[in-house]
């Protein structure tokens, strides 16, 4: 039998200091490996991102023309939406 309380008992059960301990530990190290996957996940969508750029470049696209047009039509779009508020 151990000393630790039941759930069912309305209270949580106590847990030692080195379970705690193990458990921040393990989510720690869980949750860096995340990081390190999300990472490599966004290193590979920039390399994509930036190969359809060059394509489009090479095509005669300019994408600074059109991020301008793109930011030009946002800002109409929300003057639009604020207006229609009122």
């Amino acid at each position: 039998m151990t000393s630790k309380k039941t759930a069912s008992a309305g209270k949580a059960p106590k847990v030692s200091k080195e379970e705690m301990i193990g458990f921040h530990k393990g989510a720690l190290q869980t949750l860096g490996q995340e990081r390190i996957e999300l990472i490599r996940m966004i290193q590979i969508v920039e390399k994509l991102m930036q190969a359809h750029m060059k394509a489009l470049q090479e095509l005669g696209i300019d994408l600074q023309a059109e991020i301008k047009k793109a930011i030009e039509e946002a800002k109409k779009q929300a003057e639009k939406e604020k207006k229609g508020k009122k």
